[in-house]
């Protein structure tokens, strides 16, 4: 009998590690074995976490990569990474760093490189680039804020549930070093975007996402046209930033397990 695969799910910006447990149940279900652990700075619950907002501050895209990578080290084979937003920038970062096996990055924030900034993203991301302050500080959205970065393409009640149900503060920092990442040579959000020995990737993107809308997957897409590697695109043409939690998820979960069987993984 084989040894299930392990599968690390990396949330991203404003979502705490439980709102993969459908996806961990459904992917345990498959035969992997997987796990979603939270970023540094992370309580075990959404409730713990919302209390204590300033364990979160401050840590940037570094602080996140080196987390998941202690966490890599301590498994015996390399694992699929399945990251959404934030999450799905530090899937990049570690598959090109050859510390996984596969990665499915889920309306990945922008890698260093893509210059589309459509004005969706910029007020998106409005509540944390308003305060330069808020850069060593935990941000917490209002439900007006997260119905527009996230829930736009659900109702608003259906928005307004999600809100209280998965949304923690998260650390600015991270927004703050994508944002200034084609300025500065030794940005944090630098991918290997050539490695051609790296596992395969899968970018998603959602058509309706305001938060990182398609012409920033798009972009990405085009960074990496230099591997011949595999790396594919898939689009939910009306979806946004909710696809991994709200009531269509299962469609983008079970996508994802078809591409992952279609890699014999």
């Amino acid at each position: 009998m084989s040894t299930p695969i392990p599968v690390i799910f990396i949330h991203g910006l404003w979502l705490h590690a439980t709102s993969w447990t459908p996806w961990v149940d459904l992917f345990r279900e498959a035969g992997y074995e997987p796990t979603a652990p939270g970023w540094p700075g992370d309580e075990d619950t959404v409730e713990e976490t919302r209390a204590a907002p300033d364990g979160i501050a401050d840590h940037g895209i570094d602080d996140v990569v080196e987390h998941y990578a202690k966490i890599i080290d301590r498994l015996d084979t390399k694992p699929i990474l399945i990251g959404h937003s934030f999450g799905g920038m530090i899937a990049q970062k570690l598959l090109g760093l050859d510390r996984a096996a596969a990665a499915i990055a889920i309306d990945a924030a922008q890698i260093k490189g893509v210059l589309p900034v459509p004005l969706s993203a910029l007020r998106a991301t409005l509540p944390v680039f308003k305060n330069p302050s808020n850069r060593r500080r935990a941000v917490v959205l209002t439900p007006e804020q997260f119905r527009f970065a996230f829930g736009n393409a659900i109702s608003e009640t259906e928005s307004q549930e999600l809100y209280e149900r998965w949304t923690i503060p998260a650390p600015g920092k991270p927004l703050f070093e994508a944002a200034a990442a084609n300025f500065d040579p030794h940005s944090p959000a630098k991918v290997d975007t050539v490695n051609e020995l790296r596992g395969p990737l899968l970018l998603i993107m959602g058509g309706k996402d305001h938060t990182v809308p398609e012409a920033v997957t798009r972009a990405t897409l085009k960074q990496y046209r230099h591997s011949s590697a595999v790396t594919d695109i898939l689009e939910f043409p009306d979806r946004a930033h909710s696809l991994t939690i709200d009531s269509g998820w299962r469609d983008v979960a079970n996508a994802s397990l078809t591409w992952l069987t279609e890699q014999a993984l």
